[in-house]
């Protein structure tokens, strides 16, 4: 006999038939290992009911005996997935492990004779590789044998666990909504049926719109809503309402809400009309939200705005502004007033095209050293103006901080200076020019001192020490002469080491890798004023060191101090190395009477000598406003 639950259908038939991968694996599975034994053993209701099963389009499965053998259709074997067609045929306790429980009991119901249902049942399933949660309706009803008992049950398989999945997706982003929503009093919700004219909306939006909650909630027409809106905003709210019912666009429309108490608030309602098959709008929800300090924020920013470019445009200065990274992104009216470029061309990196091709790379590295370091921007270039020439311009920018300390901004300025820049260029050639005559005329007068010094050679010494005065005097004037920033002298000049450094060349070795004369201690700047009687000093203290002193040895030397004491500034000369030496009876000499009237007399200072058996120290104290203008014009000023 032929194993198939079609026997009598002719081989076209059956070969439609089999088609059903399922159908072909009803024919070639080995039923005799079952408790059902083959497919020719079945019973008449058995075999009848598989015949209907198999061929229906919804999952269905049988379990049948006492096992609960599993006898399904093709629709079914996609629904158990990865299980199939391993499962096919076996025990259902054995097929389904995960769920053997709830499967013996649905096996004992069945064999009752009973039917019942299951909705929304999970079941935790491994499917595909790993177990998740499906979610199905369930139908059982008996399957009943000639003699009018069960055989096992029919179960109809209705999987929901798309549906399920996206309600619980549905309500999670509902919850989400309500939580937002009740979180704050800003945020309202409507709903109006447009075809009854009935609007429903949440306490909030009534609350924004004057109305009581409770009537607001039953539903009222939407004319009680739009009482509310400010006389001046309503026809153009009320044409944009209609322009949405009509084509069904977006509404999004800011405007004014009247309170009861006249206090008036801005909101923005947006929603979207829902329409139906002839396009007509039926529902219209949608959400209001309360913008007024948004609004009140927005016009402080607009007019503090205003403010600062109407400011920004009546300044001579070009004046610009960028991001904390750099990128320009405003210029005054004097900027593109210079430059005749059009607005918006110098935006982010443009305006580097701007500068002198010479200077370009240079304001580059100014500018990002002040970007990564925070510092202030400084310095001139040349830009070009809207002539074609090239103009100096002094380049600042200062950060602009938050509370955080972070930069948020750069506000920079660029001054035209170049009337300015030429004419310290004349200055400076005037200087030099002036300062060039004076040097001549010490040299000059070196000149006539050592030739009236040959026709008086009694003179001699006296004519060599008043050469090296001079000398002092020529070196000092040149060390502290005016300078601009063209000529400002390296790092160093005007401080008392480097013009006692230049003074004392003379007494240093011939290598002039050993500097005999030291200055340690803190340092202080001078100018022209004080520069004279200290070149005098130092040259008095060095002649006499080199005649009896330190150094008039080879391995002497000397070390002077400078020390801060308050308003006055304390220099100590100390010999180191030198021959012994003894207080004399009497100071009375010019050299003496010299140092006395440059320290004492032009300084306003102090001076006191030690003859200490390694050497003399002189200490000199003086105030510190006879060294320096500006310490000077300080003291003024405070005083």
């Amino acid at each position: 006999m032929p194993k198939t639950l079609f026997p009598n259908a002719d081989p076209e038939t059956r070969a439609r038939l089999e088609q059903d991968p399922t159908v072909k694996l009803f024919n070639s599975h080995d039923w005799s290992s079952s408790s059902l034994g083959p497919i020719p053993g079945w019973s008449e209701s058995l075999k009848g009911a598989v015949r209907t099963m198999i061929v229906a389009s919804t999952p269905m499965v049988m379990l049948v005996g006492e096992e609960g053998n599993l006898l399904y259709n093709d629709a079914y074997a996609r629904f158990a997935g990865n299980r199939h067609p391993h499962i096919f045929g076996m025990p259902a306790l054995e097929a389904w492990p995960e769920i053997a429980d709830f499967n013996r009991q649905n096996i004992a119901r069945g064999l009752n004779g009973e039917s019942w249902d299951f909705r929304n049942q999970e079941l935790v399933l491994n499917r595909h590789g790993q177990m998740e949660s499906g979610w199905m309706d369930l139908h059982y009803s008996p399957i009943v044998g000639d003699d009018g008992r069960s055989m096992g049950t029919l179960c109809i398989v209705h999987e929901i666990t798309d549906r399920v999945l996206t309600e619980q997706a549905l309500a999670r982003s509902e919850e989400r909504l309500s939580l937002a929503l009740n979180g704050t009093t800003l945020v309202g919700t409507w709903d109006w049926n447009v075809t009854e004219n009935i609007v429903t909306s949440d306490d909030r939006f009534a609350a924004m719109y004057n109305l009581d909650p409770l009537q607001a909630g039953l539903g009222v027409p939407i004319e009680q809503f739009l009482s509310a809106i400010h006389p001046d905003d309503l026809a153009r709210v009320q044409q944009q309402i209609e322009t949405a019912l009509a084509d069904g666009s977006a509404l999004n429309s800011e405007y004014r809400l009247v309170a009861r108490d006249g206090a008036v608030r801005w909101v923005m309602a947006s929603g979207r009309p829902r329409m139906d098959g002839e396009g007509r709008a039926v529902r219209f929800p949608g959400v209001v939200v309360d913008i007024t300090e948004q609004r009140v924020i927005a016009e402080a920013l607009a007019k503090s705005e205003l403010q600062f470019r109407t400011l920004a445009d009546t300044m001579p200065q070009m004046v610009w502004s960028t991001l904390p990274d750099g990128y320009h992104d405003y210029y005054n009216a004097r900027w593109y007033e210079f430059t005749g470029v059009p607005a918006g061309s110098t935006d982010g990196a443009g305006w580097n095209n701007m500068f002198h091709p010479d200077d370009q790379e240079r304001a580059w590295a100014a500018w990002r050293l002040s970007l990564e370091t925070g510092e202030p921007y400084q310095i001139e270039y040349r830009l070009r103006h809207h002539s074609g020439q090239y103009r100096w311009t002094l380049g600042r920018a200062l950060p602009i901080r938050d509370a955080e300390g972070q930069i948020v901004r750069w506000i920079g300025t660029c001054t035209d200076i170049h009337e300015t820049r030429l004419a310290a260029e004349e200055r400076e050639l005037v200087a030099q020019e002036l300062s060039h005559r004076i040097k001549n005329i010490f040299a000059v007068l070196t000149g006539i001192i050592g030739l009236s010094a040959r026709n008086r050679p009694e003179a001699k010494d006296f004519a060599d020490q008043l050469r090296k005065r001079i000398y002092a005097l020529g070196e000092a004037h040149d060390f502290v002469r005016p300078h601009s920033h063209f000529s400002a002298p390296q790092s160093g000049q005007g401080l008392i080491s480097a013009f006692l450094a230049r003074l004392m060349r003379p007494y240093n070795d011939v290598s002039g890798e050993v500097d005999r004369v030291r200055f340690l201690g803190e340092d202080f700047a001078i100018d022209d004023a004080a520069a004279t009687p200290l070149a005098l000093l130092f040259h008095e203290l060095a002649t006499n060191a080199a005649k009896y002193g330190a150094l008039s040895r080879p391995e002497g030397r000397v070390e002077v101090t400078g020390e801060s004491r308050g308003d006055q500034y304390q220099i100590v000369w100390r010999e180191i190395g030198g021959p012994e030496v003894v207080e004399p009876g009497e100071l009375a000499g010019f050299g003496t009477r010299l140092v006395g009237m440059s320290v004492e007399g032009q300084m306003r200072g102090t001076l006191s000598r030690a003859w200490n058996a390694g050497g003399l120290e002189v200490t000199i104290l003086v105030p510190k406003d006879a060294l320096a203008r500006s310490s000077r014009l300080q003291s003024v000023a405070t005083h």
